[in-house]
């Protein structure tokens, strides 16, 4: 195990905490960064998940006003902060430093938490591990020869060893979920149109990305909500409003351990069973469905994924310039690429049904308040599993053997959270994962709570709040 936790300045308190400590004036920014820094550069070297340190630029920004102000954190190296590169996790061109911060950014900073630089990811968030050839795996603290997930793994890493209480990190294919889950912490992927997004992600043909945060304990991620729902109120969404604990409402839960032609491992299975019990003996009605997704849903959304693939290998040249070199992609997004460019005539047709998970999960959250599944379909990875220098079947058919279950609420646009109720016989975490109607996200931080409640929540420092 790997943590940086210590008798400083940020202690054992989550960001809510520090932000109450900020406002007594018990501790300042200044020692929160300087707390900050000194936790990131203990555990980098072990855990690989800077890709741009901003130390200097943090030293001299206090925050701007906010709930959040002077709280340290980190940001995805797949947005744009002004005057540090957006490099995507590539080689494949010298990412430039951006002239202004992009929209999630900006709205990150408009709650007055100071940035000390961005985290490692996969190469464009495609992979669900960030095993990069050149600079190395971002490794799991909780046993460094296993996978921090992706593609937020250096945020999940990172807030999970202690360095930050938050990080940014963002989904579109369950990738602030799978860190999550691997990691032992809360990561909320929020409805589609919840959060701003960066011009990429708008443009995108049907946009299954979402921005969200990494946290270590449910009141962070529903501050960091309401906070953000204070700052950008999403049309056509029930507003999330201030969720401070349990709701008192019983809710019906369906549950699945299988799905989109995989099956959970015996272990996960038993694990995500032991959760609808606990569920239904906190007065929940539970019931075992069918899952509505089919396995035809995993190829579309791999046919899905390997468009947006080729459009990058494609346009890279008039986005990154001269310096772009599409032989310096990895095996993973050029065979996406491949896949989809043979099959190109395919698209428009799985487009459409794609969105057809809109209505059917509107039809079966009209039944269902909650589905829980597993996360991740069995134990986390050792590094190398996923190794994205191996040829593109053995990749696709082990990422589709592992990530069955979060795709679904990136193409529907729903809500989903993993929480980290749940633990292997090795001692590692293993993300439960509760899905909800388009905008309800308030449902699932009321069940959150409940649940952290119930049974407490993992820590490599069982951390101690300050009420």
């Amino acid at each position: 195990m790997v943590d940086a936790f210590a008798d400083d300045a940020l202690g054992r308190d989550d960001a809510v905490g520090l932000a109450r400590r900020l406002a007594a004036r018990e501790v300042s920014a200044d020692e929160l960064v300087e707390a900050a820094i000194a936790r990131i550069d203990k555990v980098d070297g072990d855990l690989g998940a800077m890709a741009v340190r901003d130390y200097d630029r943090a030293r001299r920004t206090t925050g701007a006003p906010g709930f959040f102000h002077g709280v340290p954190t980190l940001i995805k190296d797949n947005v744009d902060v002004a005057g540090l590169p957006t490099q995507q996790g590539t080689d494949a061109y010298v990412g430039r430093p951006a002239e202004q911060d992009g929209d999630i950014a900006r709205l990150l900073k408009s709650m007055g938490v100071v940035a000390l630089g961005k985290t490692q990811l996969s190469e464009f968030g495609f992979s669900a591990v960030a095993e990069h050839p050149r600079l190395g795996p971002v490794r799991n603290p909780w046993d460094t020869t296993r996978t921090a997930g992706a593609s937020s793994s250096g945020a999940g890493a990172l807030v999970a060893a202690g360095a930050v209480p938050l990080a940014h990190g963002n989904d579109g294919g369950g990738s602030i979920r799978i860190p999550a889950a691997v990691n032992g912490l809360v990561g909320l992927k929020p409805s589609r149109g919840r959060l701003p997004l960066d011009p990429m992600n708008r443009q995108m043909p049907l946009r299954i990305v979402v921005d969200g945060v990494l946290t270590r304990s449910v009141r962070d991620t529903a501050a960091f909500f309401r906070e953000a729902e204070r700052r950008h109120r999403a049309p056509g969404l029930m507003p999330i409003g201030d969720v401070t604990g349990p709701s008192e409402d019983r809710l019906r839960i369906a549950f699945f351990t299988q799905a989109a032609g995989r099956v959970a491992s015996p272990e996960v299975d038993a694990l995500t069973r032991r959760t609808a019990g606990l569920l239904e003996s906190l007065g929940h009605t539970v019931e075992e469905v069918d899952a509505p997704i089919s396995p035809a849903f995993a190829d579309d959304f791999v046919l899905y994924w390997g468009f947006l693939a080729l459009m990058i290998a494609r346009t890279g040249r008039f986005v990154a310039g001269r310096s772009w070199d599409t032989a310096k992609l990895d095996n993973l997004t050029r065979g996406l690429a491949s896949h989809t460019g043979r099959r190109l005539h395919r698209v428009p047709g799985v487009l459409r049904r794609l969105r057809r998970a809109m209505p059917m999960s509107t039809d079966f959250h009209a039944t269902y308040d909650v589905i829980l599944t597993p996360t991740l379909a069995h134990e986390t990875p050792l590094i190398g599993h996923l190794d994205p220098t191996q040829d593109y079947d053995t990749i696709m058919t082990r990422l589709r053997d592992w990530v069955a279950f979060t795709p679904w609420q990136n193409v529907s646009g729903d809500p989903a959270v993993s929480l980290p109720v749940a633990a292997t016989a090795g001692g590692l975490p293993h993300g439960m994962m509760l899905g909800a109607g388009l905008g309800r996200e308030g449902l699932l931080l009321g069940l959150a709570y409940e649940l952290e409640e119930a049974v407490g929540f993992g820590s490599l420092a069982a951390p101690k709040r300050r009420g």
